[in-house]
């Protein structure tokens, strides 16, 4: 059971990036999966959150209009499509998921990394860093 995350790199102001989370072991279509972020020297944040037949996934204000994140049930891969990117943007890109039981997407979703009834069950990717210069 694993996730393991692709597309960070460097990239210029105003750029944009697609970033990947594959699973394996488990399938996406019964989870809530969620994109986090940590910048140096600061605390990690959530970024987006989906789970399957969502109608309107969970972003941070500051991402809002900017970034975009879709599933791929048949695939078992969540992306985040990150586009105007900027400095502020910069840090490891970690995807993960947790089981929707009991709950709906949206409380897993708020709650992801934090405590809820299935945290013992959440999966994290590595991560993968994301560079945006000035």
């Amino acid at each position: 059971v694993q996730l393991v995350e692709s597309g960070g790199g460097l990239v210029q102001t105003g750029g944009s990036l697609r970033l990947s989370c594959i699973a394996s072991g488990f399938t996406f279509s019964d989870h809530a999966i969620g994109w986090f972020r940590q910048a140096p020297g600061k605390e990690r944040e959530r970024v987006s959150c989906v789970w399957n037949n969502d109608p309107k996934p969970y972003y941070r204000d500051s991402v809002k209009g900017r970034f975009t994140t879709s599933i791929d049930v048949a695939k078992n891969t969540v992306y985040l499509q990150m586009d105007r990117l900027t400095p502020n943007d910069t840090g490891v890109y970690s995807c993960a998921a947790v089981p929707r039981t009991g709950y709906d997407g949206s409380y897993y979703c708020l709650r992801l990394g934090a405590d809820h009834p299935n945290r013992a069950l959440e999966v994290w990717g590595r991560g993968t860093l994301v560079t945006v210069s000035s």
